[in-house]
């Protein structure tokens, strides 16, 4: 008769004879299974936020090399400061404005020539120049006593305005500032006025003899035109407005900024100085000819 009794189970081990595996704790591999993908989600994490982070900055770097991108739209744009500017010598007109006082003299465009006897000094601060100063000039000279329009072919003599008894006058090969005293000094102290040799607008001045005023080493003297351009220019002097009523400052044509003055009654031609002295000095008067 066959045996119809079921077979053990095979998880009874008091029933069959068989031992469990217990090498390995229950639920192992649901542990690891479950390791791995807590690890690849956060490799996944991590590789999303290195890509969008690179994708920033790369955007970033494109606006920031994009040239047409105007400035300040991203924000304010940087600062930018002007470079002072350089202290220096008050100019006449600045004086004026400073001290109430009446116009000064302008300077003219002209250059320097080259080769002269006497190399020019660094160019200073020379007075602006005035549109009217050659008008003005003329109406000085026109208080003084003679025609402002007939200036430019008249005798004049030429008078201090701080040593009012003291003339131009021509002693040696020099001009020097003077007592007019007798008739000799009267007549080396009596000069012509003509268009200046190298500017119409401007001043020359013959004396009797026919020799013309000029400057050369700076100091004023009587020389003979020897018609070069040197000459022409050294001989040329341009009118200018004073402080003083009725006088006028008179200021090289090749040398702007200089201005004939006299310095121990020796007349030269001086760099403009922003001072009361330096103005009386350099202002004349032109009146009517003593000779």
């Amino acid at each position: 008769m066959p045996d119809s009794s079921p077979p053990s189970s095979p998880n009874s081990p008091w029933e069959n004879g068989w031992n469990p595996d217990t090498s390995r704790a229950p639920g192992t591999r649901r542990l690891y299974l479950a390791g791995v993908l807590a690890v690849t989600t956060i490799v996944v994490c991590v590789t999303a936020i290195v890509v969008t982070d690179k994708q920033t900055d790369d955007t970033s770097r494109t606006k920031k090399a994009d040239s047409t991108t105007p400035a300040g739209a991203d924000g304010p744009g940087l600062l930018s400061y002007a470079s002072p500017s350089k202290q220096r010598t008050p100019t006449p007109d600045e004086h004026k404005s400073n001290s109430g006082s009446a116009k000064t003299p302008g300077s003219t465009t002209s250059t320097a020539t080259s080769g002269h006897s006497s190399k020019p000094a660094a160019k200073s601060p020379s007075p602006s120049k005035s549109t009217s100063s050659h008008g003005s000039s003329s109406g000085s000279h026109g208080s003084s006593g003679s025609s402002g329009s007939s200036s430019s072919t008249a005798w004049k003599s030429v008078r201090s305005v701080n040593y009012p008894d003291r003339y131009w006058q021509v002693s040696g090969d020099f001009v020097k500032l003077n007592p007019a005293t007798s008739t000799a000094a009267r007549r080396a102290a009596t000069f012509k006025v003509v268009k200046g040799l190298a500017n119409s607008s401007c001043y020359s001045f013959t004396t009797a003899g026919g020799t013309y005023l000029r400057h050369r080493n700076f100091i004023l003297r009587a020389e003979r035109n020897d018609g070069s351009p040197l000459f022409k220019q050294d001989a040329t002097f341009c009118p200018r407005p004073s402080p003083y009523s009725g006088a006028v400052m008179l200021e090289s044509v090749n040398y702007p900024g200089r201005f004939l003055r006299h310095q121990n009654f020796q007349l030269r031609l001086d760099r403009y100085q922003d001072s009361t002295l330096y103005r009386s000095d350099s202002a004349f008067r032109l009146v009517a000819g003593l000779n």
